[in-house]
């Protein structure tokens, strides 16, 4: 932590970001004027030293955040959810500056955050205002043989606070304020240390919008100072985490005197199963597609389980096409793989695969830091003969490795699919329909793709099974969880 004065703006790639909290409609310095510095992964610079906020920054955060909420959640829904596509129309208007500083600020792919994230970051607000114009409202109920009227209603539920994570940072934030908002409520946002910077472009968009003042607050800082104070805070009324889940216990335990509803969105060890049938081409593009984001996604693939009798084919074409990635700066357009997001984190990936190695596990592929380029880039590695129930099989890696695994029929695929405390998510490959039916019946899994990946509607429900997560959003599940629902019982009328 840094306390000399620090200035209240930098530039990064050529945008100006102001480094302080967004408090009540403010920009608001710490006050014991603690900063924390951000370093781009992508040379391990210095971009700034960034307003580190504390017990407080989220007091004054909750505070403004409670004085806001009556007139948000009375306000008419029709006028609510005009200004939520304000807002999309606002990330709409800045994508290119949102894709450029997040590259900078979290070294994933420039070319990923024109294409894809940062036009979802806007959906994430258009689709909720428009699911709460157009289809929140829920018919009028008759009880059987008595009359009575019953109305259900999706009452606010207060202040809702959030943490995100790093990898996709301002996505994975708007994929809960976006509906969090349109239910009514107001939020605090703890964003992530390592990655802040379009929080605070968040909080400047939402300015322009015309949000009200209190509706939308940022605090950032660290897990311990800003986060901590956040989970255990009895004004707020629901807690929403994506993150390990040692931190998500932790969060529980602050969270449970206050008795706080929670929705967790947590680690993943997703199996890739790949049946005999499977079309290879298929089977080895979803299988390369795993070293997305330097493999940083929760959801990704990383256990390669394939048939035994088409094992030996698979395995060279995935060493193959997987040979062709070009690692390199994410703001190079042709980059497919980048650099991971910490020294720390850096070296919890390596020490994955050197114990692995020492394990027995025997390298495909890659298996270490990119000598060539250095810094933070770490090659993308495949594993095969890995000791049944070692380590590496079945922890959470989050970085650029994935193993491989081969089974005898589909009953055994299954058996190992499930073989793990995780549930985020499972993607199945086979060219049977009744086989794709029944297998993917049989995973435990949030989310099971077949025969494709990385498919995400958000109006179905998303979460994980298992030590992966508590509770589901998207659509009505995220209203469901966002307000408080009520169900008002009319006697018949005389």
């Amino acid at each position: 932590m840094v306390t000399a004065p620090q200035p209240e703006k930098i530039t990064v790639e050529g945008v100006e970001v102001d480094t302080r909290h967004w408090i009540g409609g403010e920009r608001v310095t710490s006050a014991d004027g603690a900063t924390f510095t951000d370093v781009s992964p992508i040379d391990e610079s210095v971009i700034g030293e960034i307003s580190a906020g504390a017990e407080a920054e989220v007091d004054a955060a909750v505070a403004a955040a409670r004085k806001a909420f009556p007139a948000w959640a009375g306000m008419p829904v029709a006028e609510r959810a005009a200004l939520l596509r304000k807002v999309a129309d606002g990330v709409e208007a800045r994508v290119e500056e949102l894709a450029h500083v997040e590259t900078r600020d979290n070294g994933a792919l420039l070319r990923s955050h024109l294409r894809g994230v940062m036009p979802r970051v806007a959906m994430n607000f258009r689709f909720f205002a428009d699911y709460l114009e157009n289809d929140l409202a829920h018919p009028d109920m008759t009880v059987p043989g008595r009359g009575h009227r019953e109305r259900i209603t999706y009452d606010p539920a207060g202040v809702v606070a959030i943490i995100t994570p790093w990898n996709a940072p301002l996505m994975l934030a708007t994929w809960r304020i976006g509906p969090a908002l349109a239910a009514g409520n107001t939020v605090v946002v703890k964003p992530p240390e390592w990655a802040p910077l379009t929080a605070s472009l968040l909080a400047d968009i939402m300015r322009d919008a015309g949000l009200p003042d209190g509706v939308f607050n940022v605090v950032q800082g660290t897990g311990v100072d800003a986060g901590a104070p956040l989970t255990r805070h009895p004004g707020i009324n629901r807690l929403c985490f994506t993150g390990s889940v040692p931190t998500a216990g932790v969060i529980a335990a602050a969270a449970a005197p206050n008795i706080v509803p929670l929705s967790f969105e947590l680690g993943g060890k997703s199996p890739l199963l790949v049946l005999d049938d499977a079309d290879m081409d298929l089977a080895v593009d979803i299988a390369v597609e795993q070293f997305d984001n330097a493999g940083q996604v929760c959801l990704k693939g990383a256990r390669l389980l394939v048939d035994a009798k088409i094992a030996e084919e698979f395995t060279q074409r995935v060493l193959d096409k997987a040979r062709t990635l070009k690692q390199g700066d994410p703001r190079d357009l042709t980059s497919d793989v980048s650099a991971l997001i910490t020294r720390k984190h850096f070296e919890t990936v390596d020490g994955f695969v050197q114990r692995a190695k020492a394990d027995g596990a025997r390298v495909l592929m890659g298996g270490g830091p990119n000598d060539e380029l250095g810094g933070l880039f770490y090659s993308p590695t495949i594993l095969a003969d890995c000791p049944a129930g070692s380590e590496i099989l079945t922890e959470e890696v989050f970085g650029p490795v994935l193993t491989i695994e081969t089974f005898d029929g589909d009953e055994a695929g299954v058996a190992m699919a499930n073989d793990t405390r995780f549930g985020l998510a499972a993607t199945l490959v086979t060219s049977d329909p009744e086989r794709a039916e029944s297998v993917s019946a049989q995973l435990r899994a949030g989310t099971v793709w077949v025969n494709c990946f990385f498919v995400r509607d958000l109006g179905a429900p998303f979460g994980g099974s298992g030590q992966s997560g508590i509770g589901r959003e998207g659509g009505i599940w995220s209203f469901d969880f966002y307000c408080d629902v009520k169900n008002s019982v009319f006697a018949p009328s005389n």
